[in-house]
């Protein structure tokens, strides 16, 4: 009888799978912060599984191992040095005859499997046929190995100190990872060289609040002739919904002036309901003549052109108190967009002419195939048709500014002669950074009222049509902006770095 595995004859199952679950909640220093991947494994049942599946059973100590596997779930046991982790290391060496076992993961995705097979000390080889998952295996397993020990490198590049504050470029310790600390300066040079070009359209107020962002409404003109109105599309009207704190925004129908005002209005003054809103599934209701448009000729306006938007409110944070506030957009905010429209074009030229083609994408968005994939990308039917039609122009400069910068970052480091490897390294992650910032930074970002944040267009698998949406502004430091996604990224970064590396990994 061939010797068994540790899986094959037991396996904690309920506690593994509870760890799986809790997992989902955890965000500072996962690997799921770093980019999207739909079908990521949880990193509690990715390490148990392997090492349950490394270890050969043995019926004197099976409790025992049981146990070390159950003991090793919670994300927390492996966020630091842990005796327990070493023991497993040690006994999975001890089943291979001293040595590190080879691990494949021949699918390996979002890398979950492969990096806890690291994590339990294995030789790790990791492969996938798509170029994300093969770019965010890079950045989960072979760059942070590559590049752990202080003198995996012989120059670090590092920017200018004197073009930001020394606090933004701080160096730790001499023992911490060359890649985290040049991603951390590089980083904080890209935000601040993007702020410097891009804050005079993101306006504070005068009392010193930040915009977080500012919620449009897709607009469509009345098609009563008697009316022509143009109104704002809106599937409900709540800022804030929350047990202790309820603001809402009322659609006024101003029949004087022939225009719907819109006032915000918080508590008890709320006095209709917020969740009807002026849009359904593509019907859409005039809030002055009650006229209605059917959903094909909403999707024909759109197709046609005549779809306008609408500044409806503005979030704001200010720095020295807690909690949101809005207010109703002024002639100041939309002065600071129209500057962002003009200056927009002006980048525009100036990187097609840079990088040899048009910097806003201009591929088709998906059209979908059938009954399901054409409720999932349904804004091919509405006219948008490109990608660069999923952005406002504010938002298509906010990229496009990041992106340049972080193609300087890399012309930079290079002549600095810095390792070509390391170089791309470090600009991969500003890479990933920039994905994040797009898919907060488009048409079909949402608010969410009950966590008063704005959320990515990515909730489901989907391009779905949105009627309103949250324009983020990306150095507010709120949920959504570099800076906060930033953290993120180092987080993880920090603790990809400390992982010891194993003999193999590297190649």
């Amino acid at each position: 009888m061939p010797d068994l595995r540790l899986i094959e004859v037991d396996f904690p199952i309920r506690p593994v799978s509870e760890e799986s679950v809790r997992e989902k909640n955890i965000r500072h220093g996962h690997i799921s912060t770093l980019h999207i991947w739909w079908a990521r494994r949880p990193l509690a049942a990715s390490r148990t599984t392997a090492l349950a599946a490394l270890l050969p059973d043995d019926p004197h100590r099976r409790e025992a191992l049981l146990r070390l596997v159950r003991d090793l779930a919670p994300y927390e046991a492996v966020q630091g040095e842990n005796p327990e982790l070493e023991k497993a290391r040690a006994l999975i060496r001890e089943a291979f005859g001293g040595r590190p076992p080879r691990v494949l993961d021949p699918f390996a995705g979002g890398g979950s499997i492969p990096l806890e097979a690291l994590r339990l000390g294995c030789e790790v080889h990791a492969l996938d046929y798509n170029p994300v998952a093969v770019l965010i295996l890079k950045c989960v397993l072979e760059y942070p190995q590559r590049y752990a020990k202080p003198d995996s490198v012989s120059a670090l590049p590092l920017p200018v100190r004197e073009r930001s504050s020394r606090s933004l470029f701080e160096e730790e310790g001499p023992d911490e990872s060359p890649l985290l600390r040049a991603v951390r300066a590089w980083g904080a040079w890209v935000l601040e060289e993007a702020r410097r070009e891009l804050q005079p359209f993101y306006p504070p107020d005068p009392d010193g609040s930040v915009p977080v962002g500012y919620i449009w409404a897709r607009t469509l003109p009345c098609q009563n002739p008697a009316c022509g109105v143009e109104i704002p599309l809106m599937r409900q009207t709540w800022l804030a919904k929350k047990d202790n704190r309820k603001i809402a925004l009322r659609l006024v129908p101003n029949r004087a002036a022939r225009r719907v005002d819109a006032e915000i209005v918080e508590g008890r003054a709320i006095s209709f309901d917020p969740e009807e809103g002026t849009v359904t599934r593509a019907h859409v209701r005039c809030p002055l003549c009650g006229g209605s448009i059917d959903d094909d000729t909403t999707r024909r306006l759109f197709r046609e052109g005549k779809a306008g938007q609408r500044m409806m409110a503005v979030v704001l944070h200010h720095p020295d108190r807690p909690g949101k506030r809005y207010r109703l957009p002024t002639a100041r905010d939309l002065e600071a967009y129209r500057a962002a429209e003009q200056a927009l074009e002006e980048k525009r030229r100036k990187l097609w002419e840079e990088w040899g083609m048009d910097p806003v994408p201009d591929e088709p968005t998906p059209i979908g195939g059938g009954p399901g994939a054409e409720r999932a990308f349904s804004v091919h039917k509405y006219g948008l048709t490109r990608w660069g039609d999923l952005f406002n122009p504010r938002q298509k400069l906010a990229l496009l500014t990041f992106a340049d910068k972080v193609r300087q970052a890399y012309a930079q480091m290079r002549s600095q002669s810095a390792d070509p490897d390391f170089a791309k390294a470090v600009v991969t992650y500003l890479a990933l950074g920039v994905d994040m910032s797009a898919a907060f930074c488009n048409t079909l970002a949402r608010w969410e009222n009950t966590s008063e944040a704005i959320k990515q267009l990515f909730s489901r698998q989907a391009l779905p049509m949105l009627w309103d949406y949250a324009e983020l502004n990306p150095f507010s430091g709120s949920t959504g902006s570099w800076a906060a996604g930033w953290e993120y990224y180092l987080n993880v970064l920090a603790h990809l770095t400390r992982i010891p590396p194993v003999e193999g990994n590297n190649e």
